[in-house]
């Protein structure tokens, strides 16, 4: 039966007619979804218009009015009824005749009303004390009677709410935050609420009421999808239970995913959880632009008195083709993203560190023109992903911008098949996907404790990605970690290492709490396993964020305590004789260059090999591509050298990625007979922080001003830090600080693992000067945003 001839049918035999209709439509017809809501509103408008013509008799300045989601003509088999009746107050009496004539046929059929009687004065009152009113007349739509009438309410209301959004739209803000304070993200619950979760239909409604008030709109790409995937299941979960619910339980999943042609429950709710993951982020976008604009509104009108005019968008550079405006990290102008793979990542990793969104803007436009990145990644990309990684809570929210324009897929192929993957385990509070960053987030704040915060980092992010996979996922995922690992450019020992961890992540926790560990046996299995102290320390960081990320009951102090002591006893294993300082490579030709001509010169000299430049023979063909430029400096030894040389990269905004100092003896031949001889040798890694490297002439002249102490380096980093407004960003876990035992039988070595910043070697440097210690070498690294350092200090 077509739809005309059900509204036939309906209009001859009244309310039993429409019951009838109603009852075909729903469960003869395999018309679902938009369609069938479609059907199902009209064939009601047509049964109210027929029980309004046939009680308003000549009544007039009187319409009937559709709102809230009947008015937007979704309308699932279990809605309620949202109807206002509209009057312009000259007949009460009729009107309330007419009321009774047409709300008793639909309670007669066991439909839920919800219903009002008001003139427009009083609808624009009553909208005015209550904003839930008012959202949902923004969404009025005429059904019978006088539609001037209801024409004249849609136009009064809507300009009420556009005068009004400043005001209004805060507290919209508010509803919607604590809804999802009550109840929780809908893309990561087992038995979400469909309409009132966060992500949900409640969510939609509020973002169409925030387009509706001009100061703001929601990013449109695959919105008005994901609202039609949330309704289908609804309408399926509808006809399921026969009942007027939201909640999708889990004993209803099955019926429901069979209702919708879905193979499986767990394809439902992933279903379910790509719908939610859209809105959540068009709602946070959405938000955020609210936020500005009611800002820029604010503070405007003070600016042009001020300034005469419209001020331009102040731009802050953050790193090479990146700015922040407007409390949003944007590209640069001169960004060319078709050119610059890295650049996504960069831009992603110097927002999370910012702590600051990523405009929606610029991951559109990265999406679009960005090239892809080579195989395996340049050092830099790596870089650039663990200082994402290692970001902490800013990291959630940008790799969500990322994903919502496909870029982690590009970057990460793997990740499609963990993406929004449910977990039926009451432990786990998240998605697979979600928990992954999660972990992350976690790892980030335990890189103090580990030497090689980059691999944590890593490993936090691949550890359950085989769970995407069928059989073992551990098994799964060593597989998938060695894959990545070599893809993005580590190489073949620390892959060994990643792989390690993955396939061993649930190996402490389940040895500890499952095995003797007073038995030989079971602390030489897992020392077995792991290989190395370096390893363990790692599994042990990684097992922590793990059950952290997993949810409150994967982790307490108890079974801490039990890993803590599993740790101890395979570390005393694998324990061995400590190594002494390593001994120094012999110098090259060129550094033996470079130390000659300091010493005979008496001053400091440098040389810096560009990129493009070749390799060092040292360095096999095939190496992962260094990061940044190689900068070779010599000078006589003397004290200060070390925040001298840091403190003028720094003025120069230069970051030490990779740095090594030892000290050289010329032979008798080439140093005079009054000195020893003894050249510091510098050999460091460096990358411009933004824009170009600076000439070696002037890294030269500013490095001897400072030796002879009339370059005030320590007021040059104060002044520019003052220039700049201080970025939330992440609370960094704090700097850790030891003397590491029995390393060396000739020095004192001093281990700093502290988050990277400008200036932060030259800070070590004084320090130690300040202390009274010379260093006689030392080996710094840069791992992401983690600085891992090591000094070999002597008194003499």
């Amino acid at each position: 039966m077509t739809g005309d001839e059900m509204r036939t049918r309906t209009e001859d035999t009244g309310p039993g007619g429409y019951a009838a209709a109603r009852l075909r439509l729903l469960t003869e017809e395999a018309r679902p979804g938009p369609a069938r809501r479609a059907a199902l509103a009209g064939l009601t408008d047509d049964w109210l218009a027929a029980l309004f013509t046939g009680g308003a008799g000549r009544a007039r300045g009187v319409s009937l009015v559709a709102v809230g989601g009947y008015g937007r003509g979704e309308l699932s088999p279990r809605s309620d009824l949202d109807l206002l009746l509209l009057h312009d107050g000259s007949d009460p009496d009729a009107v309330a005749a007419l009321a009774d004539r047409l709300w008793y046929p639909v309670w007669d059929l066991g439909l839920a009303l919800d219903h009002s009687v008001r003139t427009l004065a009083e609808a624009r009152r009553t909208a005015g004390a209550d904003l839930k009113v008012q959202l949902g007349l923004l969404d009025a739509r005429h059904l019978a009677g006088d539609p001037a009438l209801s024409a004249g309410l849609r136009t009064a209301v809507l300009a009420d709410w556009r005068e009004q959004a400043p005001k209004r739209l805060p507290e919209l803000r508010e509803l919607c935050d604590e809804r999802a304070e009550r109840h929780g993200e809908l893309r990561y619950l087992l038995e979400p609420d469909l309409k009132e979760a966060r992500g949900g239909l409640r969510d939609t409604t509020a973002l169409r009421a925030v387009a509706a008030s001009w100061l703001a709109d929601a990013p449109r790409e695959g919105l008005d999808e994901a609202r039609r995937s949330l309704l289908d299941v609804r309408d399926a979960l509808h006809l399921a239970t026969g009942r007027a619910t939201d909640r999708l339980a889990l004993q209803e999943q099955d019926e429901v995913a069979a209702g919708l042609g879905l193979l499986d429950a767990d394809t439902l709710l992933r279903q379910v959880y790509e719908a939610a993951r859209v809105v959540s982020y068009a709602g946070d976008v959405t938000w955020r632009e609210v936020a500005r604009v009611l800002r820029s509104r604010a503070v405007r009108p003070r600016l042009r008195v001020m300034l005469g005019g419209k001020p331009a968008a102040e731009r802050s550079p953050l790193a090479e083709g990146v700015v922040e405006q407007d409390g949003e990290v944007v590209l640069a102008r001169a960004a060319r993203p078709e050119r610059d793979p890295v650049l996504p990542l960069r831009a992603a990793a110097a927002a999370a560190q910012g702590g600051l969104p990523l405009s929606p803007h610029a991951v559109r436009r990265l999406a679009a023109t960005a090239c892809p990145l080579p195989t395996p990644w340049p050092a830099e990309a790596r870089e650039q992903l663990v200082t994402l990684l290692g970001s902490g809570r800013p990291t959630v929210e940008v790799w969500e911008a990322l994903e919502a324009e496909g870029l982690i897929s590009r970057l990460l192929p793997d990740w499609e098949r963990v993406r929004c993957r449910p977990q039926r385990n009451a432990v786990h509070v998240w998605t697979v996907d979600r928990h992954l960053i999660e972990t992350a987030v976690r790892a980030a704040a335990l890189t103090r404790r580990v030497g090689r915060p980059d691999l944590l980092l890593v490993a936090a992010l691949l550890h359950d990605m085989g769970k995407g996979w069928p059989g073992d996922h551990s098994v799964a995922g060593e597989i998938i970690a060695k894959d990545v690992a070599a893809r993005i450019g580590f190489d073949p020992a620390d892959t060994v290492v990643l792989a390690t961890l993955v396939r061993h992540h649930l190996l402490l926790v389940d040895t500890a709490t499952r095995r003797d560990l007073d038995d030989p046996a079971t602390v030489r299995s897992v020392a077995d396993a792991v290989g190395s102290q370096g390893t363990l320390e790692l599994l042990a960081a990684l097992t922590e964020a793990d059950a952290l990320a997993t949810g409150p009951a994967a982790w307490s102090a108890w079974r801490g305590s039990l890993v803590a002591d599993l740790v101890r006893r395979v570390a005393a294993l694998l324990a061995g004789d400590v190594p002494d300082e390593p001994a120094p490579t012999a110098p090259t030709a060129e550094q033996e260059r470079l130390a000659v001509e300091a010493y005979r010169t008496g001053g400091p000299v440098l040389a810096l090999r560009a990129r493009s430049e070749p390799l060092p023979a040292e360095e096999p063909p095939g190496s992962p591509e260094p990061l940044g430029v190689e900068l070779l400096i010599a000078v006589p030894d003397q004290a200060a050298v070390l925040p001298a040389v840091a403190g003028v990269l720094a003025v120069h905004r230069l970051t030490v990625r990779t740095a090594e100092l030892r000290t050289l003896r010329l032979p008798e031949q080439v140093s005079d007979d009054d000195g020893d001889g003894a050249v510091l040798l510098l050999d460091w890694r460096v990358a411009a922080e933004y824009g170009s490297l600076p000439e070696a002439t002037r890294l030269r002249a500013d490095l001897v001003r400072a030796l002879d102490g009339s370059l005030d380096i320590a007021g040059r980093l104060a002044e520019r830090d003052a220039a700049y407004p201080r970025r939330r960003g992440l609370a960094a876990p704090p700097p850790r600080v030891g003397v590491a035992p029995a390393a060396s039988h000739h020095a004192t070595v001093i281990e700093v693992r502290a988050q990277d910043a400008p200036g932060l070697l030259h800070r070590i440097g004084t320090a130690l000067e300040k202390a009274g210690v010379r260093v006689r070498s030392m080996h710094v690294s840069t791992l992401g945003a983690n600085a891992v350092d090591a000094f070999y200090v002597t008194t003499g």
